[in-house]
This record gives structure tokens, C-alpha cells and sequence, in this order.
């Protein structure tokens, strides 16, 4: 059969939103790179339409149906509901073990052949990950295996999710300072401070911003912070002494504080490649930061009984081997050192080291560029698996 006439791939990829964007983040930008780069007929369940248009504004938080960007998205309301073989695709993700519909499930069990069906995990550096990477589990009750797939850092995991054309469109953009200036003065950025030291700041609500604005404030070199709207707002409004909406700012001493509009995906991405250093949250940020190249900190999302704490420091002993200032820093940011809880004085040192770590991300993005992307390594093992299938 001629590969035009031949059906399109179906997948449908089922997101529940725990973390405000990341989730949400994560799932969009895998359900785009699916369609776009790979032809394949996508549909994305999401129980929170509201967080979606925030990085998504063409998203109708009321719709139950719609389509963006080629991709059928369905607002996942409940878990009841049956489910005919005609709606079961070809390829089911679940994304960080959410729990699909029963119906669905059952449905899946009855089609023949039987649809592969992944747990895409969350991001960890941890070991023991390349060992479960890829183990399948049998349902209890059903004909049916799902296999679960981990995002990593190393060749033995999944590698981390990248679009094809995201290295090439850094590289132009960080190389072309007329673009940068372009970009940055349309988000209320002045040329003062464009010449200064531009960091982003996106965290959870618990990180301690105001002990760290205190730093900058007293330092000795001009520091812009950008703020996404809705982020740190207490912090932000005690220095602004005024409400943090979207270009609102002010400089007091060394610090300026500027509170951008909150941005779709592709516009975040290029404010990571237009700052010099980025303060980052999650999963989904903290991959775009990766791949931006610039020196970054991480507030990982927190877990009960410091179970993050023990996350962090596994990719601190990947990533920032022998960086002591930015380890330091890191665990500072987030809590886990709890005899030192202010980042002030640490920063010093972890700002001389900036050229350092500014190198070092470079080199970074260009070891995790060999573990390939995440969505083509998970296709070719969907690929394998269905080839070794009956009918």
C-alpha cells in the first residue's frame, strides 16, 4: 500500500494536572512534537483546561472538545464513561501514573491487536532508574502490558524531550542580538536593562526570593530579574510596594524587579535563551533550561518526607560535579540545608563562578544532545514492541 493511502498512527496521551504548568507542559509540548514531526493522530485528555491556556492561550478552558494546533484535545471531566474499540488508539500514555478511565482500559483489552500502553514517568537522576527503564508490568486482570518509560540523562534512558529544530533556533537566536533586543523590549524590557545581568525567576511559593532580592539589591553590579506574572508574588510585591501585575517594576539599589506577562511556550523558551541565568521549577522548565545552554538553579517540586531532597542531590552529582558554588546554592534554594536557609550569602561566590557555569551548560546540552529526544526514543520502542505482536 502506497505510504499516503496508509492510516495515520493514533495516540492518545492522558494528563492529569498536578504541578500547575509542568505537567500540562510536559504533555503539550510531547503532543505537538507527535503531530508535527511525526504525522501522528494525537489526542490529549487533561482533567484542567485553565492551567492549560495559561501556556496555551488558543485553549478554551469550557470547551469539551477542541482542536490546537492539530491536536485533538478532550476535557478528561471524570472517570466514568464507556469506551467503544473505535476509541482506543494505537499507542496510551499515561503521564506520571495517573490513573485512566476503567472503561478505557477495558476497551483496550478487547482490541486486537492490543494498543501499546506506556507510564511515562517523571525526570530523575536517580540510579536506579536505567534499571526500570522500559520493564513491562502485567495487568492483574486484563490481556494487557504496560511498560513504563523514564525521561533520563543517560543513554541507558529515555534522554530528555527535545523538538528537532530547537538547537538550531537557540543557536540563531542567542547569536543574533537584534532578535534578542526585539523579543526582550516587546516584554516591557528597557535598553538599561537589557546591559544588565538579566536572570529569570520561576519557583514554587516556598523558595526564599526575598532573602535573595536582598543580595542582589546590595550588590555591586546591575541585576534584572524577570518575573513571570504570578510567580513569588509576596516577595515581588514587597519590593515593588505595589500590586505584581504584568509590567509592573522597580530598582532599588543594584536590583531591578520586572513582572512580565505570563508567555506561551515558545516565548519562554527564548526568555531562558535571552538571560543569563535562570531560576527554573518542575520538570518542563527545568528541561528548557537545559537545552537553553545558560547557567540555571532548579527548585525541584517538593515531596513529602524531603523525598526531593534526595532527587536533587542525584542530579547535583551528575550535573555539578566539583561546581560547589552552584551545589551549594541549589540546596540552599531549596531547603535542604536546613542550618543555612539564606541564600544571601552564598551568592557571592556562586556569581564569580558564572563564567564557569555558563561554559559548563554549554558543554551539558551537548552530552544530553547524544541520548537523542525523548519522544523519538519512545516511538522506536513502541515501534519494536508492536512489530513483535501478533495481527
Amino acid at each position: 500500500m502506497p505510504l499516503a493511502n496508509k492510516p495515520a498512527l493514533t495516540l492518545a496521551l492522558f494528563c492529569r494536572v498536578v504541578d500547575n504548568y509542568g505537567d500540562i507542559g510536559i504533555c503539550w509540548r510531547l503532543a505537538r512534537q507527535l503531530r508535527r514531526e511525526h504525522g501522528i493522530a494525537v489526542t490529549l485528555w487533561v482533567d484542567d483546561l485553565q492551567s492549560f491556556q495559561r501556556i496555551c492561550p488558543e485553549i478554551d478552558p469550557a470547551a469539551a472538545l477542541q482542536r490546537v494546533g492539530g491536536v485533538e484535545v478532550r476535557h478528561w471531566a471524570d472517570q466514568d464513561g464507556a469506551f467503544t474499540l473505535g476509541d482506543i488508539a494505537d499507542i496510551v500514555i499515561e503521564f506520571f501514573a495517573c490513573d485512566i478511565p476503567p472503561g478505557y482500559i477495558t476497551a483496550m483489552a478487547q482490541c486486537e491487536p492490543r494498543p501499546v500502553w506506556f507510564n511515562l514517568e517523571g525526570l530523575t537522576a536517580e540510579e536506579w532508574v536505567e534499571g526500570c527503564h522500559t520493564l513491562p508490568s502485567s495487568h492483574p486482570r486484563l490481556p494487557l502490558t504496560k511498560h513504563f518509560f523514564f525521561p533520563g540523562f543517560t543513554a541507558k534512558t529515555g534522554g530528555l524531550m527535545r523538538e528537532a529544530t530547537l538547537d538550531d533556533e537557540r543557536r540563531q537566536f542567542q547569536e543574533d542580538p537584534a532578535t534578542m533586543a526585539e523579543f526582550l523590549a516587546n516584554l516591557g524590557v528597557t535598553e538599561q536593562e537589557m546591559a544588565s545581568t538579566k536572570i529569570s525567576l520561576f519557583c514554587y511559593p516556598h523558595a526564599p526570593v526575598a532573602q535573595l532580592f536582598a543580595a542582589w539589591q546590595g550588590g555591586s553590579h546591575a541585576i534584572t530579574c524577570l518575573v513571570p506574572d504570578g510567580v513569588a508574588r509576596d516577595a515581588v510585591e514587597s519590593f515593588l510596594q505595589a500590586p505584581a501585575d504584568p509590567g509592573a517594576s522597580r530598582t532599588c539599589g543594584a536590583l531591578t524587579v520586572r513582572v512580565l506577562p505570563f508567555v506561551a511556550q515558545p516565548d519562554y523558551d527564548r526568555l531562558l535563551w535571552a538571560c543569563d541565568l535562570n531560576f527554573v521549577r518542575g520538570e518542563d522548565s527545568f528541561v528548557r533550561a537545559q537545552w537553553a545552554g545558560r547557567p540555571f538553579v532548579w527548585h525541584i517540586y517538593p515531596q513529602d518526607e524531603n523525598l526531593h531532597h534526595k532527587k536533587l542531590r542525584a542530579f547535583l552529582g551528575r550535573y555539578a560535579s566539583g561546581l560547589d558554588s552552584l551545589s551549594a546554592l541549589s540546596l540552599c534554594w531549596n531547603g535542604a540545608i536546613p542550618d543555612a536557609p539564606d541564600p544571601a550569602p552564598l551568592w557571592p561566590a556562586f556569581c564569580t563562578a558564572l563564567p564557569e557555569l555558563h561554559a559548563h551548560a554549554d558543554e551539558w546540552r551537548r552530552q544530553m544532545l547524544a541520548n537523542g529526544d525523548l519522544t523519538s526514543n519512545l516511538l522506536n520502542f513502541a515501534s519494536s514492541l508492536r512489530s513483535s505482536r501478533p495481527g
